[in-house]
């Protein structure tokens, strides 16, 4: 019988195939998971626990614990956003996504740390603590899925629930040197997700390989009459097989490559030796334009924090979470938004209501969407050309904690690459590529590599990946740290 350590080595396909093989039961696959999770030094978990998952027998995912981001609402688990708003918040019912996986046996392994109702790019916005990120402790793991992402990476999880707004799982899931999977808006429902931005809010997996993330999507992805801009994927998703390329064409953007965009020297590199193993795997390389691609950042920061004034109307002290009790209605309002809510919600709070109020609404708002229209019409148009778009998935390695929080622009621009695909709703999946030593010198971290396919084009998307994936052949922190390197 394999030894915990040993179990908490493999992927979850691998995890899988091991129990049906007999080599261990379900109840020792979630017994080993939950000790890893004990041992978690990264502040990735808020709660700790197990629910089910080691009954023999249960469902194809038996013996499958996922570690759940604590945005997801869970049955009569706590549930906080990584907000004092909702702390001790225990929901009444689980989230859609989290109902599918335990209904097919998997178990519940923990809520995971986050950017505070998703809001940051560095997992410093939780009011709970940072996550360190396992590579260097010194340095964020990324966000707003940075629990979910370090609990991967750390091997205190074989994988996990994340959401993307504008880069949510791609992002951490690069910096943490793991696969990161954000499928099509409206491929998986997103009821009882807690909303940041409801047009762009999407659920995916964090996972140690691209197989790994097949196997969730597949058991997610669906329609939701609970969730009316749910449609689900036309045919199911197979685990991928593919081993080339050929024939397969990707598109290189300017405007998010380019030698003016601020990538890192580092990361530059890795994806350029990456581009080259495309060509030797078979795959063409080729320029394609994105004209309106750059302007992803400036109208993500007006359309999603809009959003976010609507959605968080709602943490008002009246119905659930924090009240801090006041002479009259008005002032309990706003003593429990004032002491609930963080410095970063606020500030998307007051810039969102900006941008809608009357006579800012044309200016801001309105440009806005028609810029989101321009970059959904320019990756169209692209996809004429070639298969798939591709771009370095973050412009750095994860930096130093602290080394952002004071200059917001410079945080936000940590999403420079992902936000198009966001805004355009098309899916696109994050790859460890290979290692990059930071500009400020240190030891070689994470490099992630951003692969994004036509609307519902999840299956081709998770070839590709995993044929380049293979040829790769990245050395994940818990393979290096089994090596005892």
């Amino acid at each position: 019988m394999p030894a915990s350590e040993e179990i908490c080595r493999l992927s979850a396909t691998e995890l899988i195939a091991g129990i049906e093989a007999g080599s261990f039961s379900p109840a020792e696959s979630i017994e080993a998971w939950a000790g890893a999770m004990e041992s978690d030094d990264l502040n990735a978990f808020l709660w700790k626990g197990v629910e089910g998952g080691a009954e023999q027998g249960s469902g194809h995912l038996s013996g499958l614990p996922v570690a759940i981001k604590d945005i997801f609402c869970t049955s009569g688990i706590p549930t906080t956003a990584g907000s004092r708003i909702l702390e001790g918040y225990k929901p009444p019912y689980s989230a859609t996504a989290v109902e599918r996986l335990t209904e097919a046996g998997a178990g519940l392994l923990g809520k995971t740390n986050m950017d505070e109702f998703a809001m940051g790019s560095s997992n410093e916005n939780s009011a709970y603590g940072g996550v360190s990120n396992p590579w260097d402790r010194t340095r964020v793991p990324g966000g707003s899925s940075g629990g979910s992402a370090a609990a991967v990476a750390g091997g205190l999880a074989p994988c996990a629930l994340g959401t993307d707004t504008g880069g949510s799982i791609r992002q951490p899931a690069a910096l943490c040197g793991i696969v990161g999977l954000k499928p099509t808006y409206g491929a998986i429902s997103r009821f009882g997700m807690i909303a940041f931005a409801s047009s762009l809010d999407q659920c995916g997996p964090l996972t140690r390989t691209v197989a790994d993330a097949a196997l969730l999507l597949e058991v997610m992805q669906g329609q939701d009459q609970r969730d009316s801009t749910s449609v689900g994927l036309e045919a199911p998703i197979e685990l991928p097989s593919s081993t080339d390329l050929d024939g397969v064409r990707f598109g290189v953007p300017a405007e998010l490559v380019g030698g003016d965009v601020g990538i890192e020297v580092g990361v530059r590199e890795v994806f350029e030796q990456t581009l080259s193993r495309i060509e030797e795997l078979g795959g063409e390389v080729a320029e394609v334009t994105l004209p309106h691609a750059a302007h992803g950042i400036s109208a993500y920061y007006v359309l999603a924090p809009a959003e976010a004034s609507s959605n968080l109307a709602r943490y008002d002290g009246v119905r659930y979470g924090l009240r801090v009790e006041a002479d009259d209605l008005v002032s309990m309002y706003e003593r429990t938004r004032s002491e609930g809510f963080g410095p970063e919600v606020k500030r998307r709070i007051m810039l969102g209501t900006y941008a809608l109020s009357s006579g800012y609404y044309d200016a801001y708002y309105a440009q806005a969407q028609k810029v989101r229209t321009r970059i959904a019409e320019d990756f169209t148009a692209a996809f004429q050309g070639v298969d798939f778009v591709v771009t370095p998935t973050s412009p750095t390695v994860a930096f130093p904690l602290g080394a952002r929080t004071q200059d917001p622009l410079s945080m936000y621009l940590s999403d420079f690459c992902t936000v198009p695909m966001s805004l355009a709703g098309i899916p696109a999946i994050s790859i460890p590529a290979g290692l990059a030593a930071p500009p400020e010198g240190g030891p070689e971290l994470p490099v992630g590599f951003q692969i994004a396919a036509p609307a519902f084009g999840e299956q081709d998307l998770l070839e590709a990946a995993h044929a380049l994936e293979m040829s790769i052949g990245f050395q994940r922190l818990d393979q290096r740290e089994g090596e005892g390197a």
